[in-house]
């Protein structure tokens, strides 16, 4: 499993959702690879998938099923605290298993 967190370089949420990230992959499929990658221009967003920063990209698919855009801004993820810039270690856990990924 390839897993990559697109982000934008002025998005304040994509470390700790990176974090998240790592943190739920090594619960539930520790050996997966995960990068981070910047989206710099309205082009790449576009070929990668962006879908706002940070997106969750598992072997090339959004986990979370955004709206692509080559718009370089943040994202918004409905939590079960409310929005927030990235969503909770368990969404992500919940979101592996669901897509059957974990």
């Amino acid at each position: 499993m390839n897993v990559i967190v697109l982000h934008i370089d002025d998005c304040p949420n994509w470390v700790e959702a990176s974090d998240r990230v790592r943190a739920a992959l090594d619960l539930v499929r520790p050996t997966a690879h995960l990068e981070t990658r910047t989206v710099t221009t309205p082009d790449e967003a576009t070929v990668l998938g962006f879908a706002g920063s940070p997106t969750i990209l598992v072997d090339g698919q959004d986990l979370f099923d955004g709206i692509p855009t080559d718009a370089l801004a943040c994202r918004v993820y409905r939590t079960p605290e409310g929005l927030a810039g990235a969503p909770t270690t368990g969404m992500i856990i919940e979101a592996l298993r669901e897509k059957g990924t974990a």
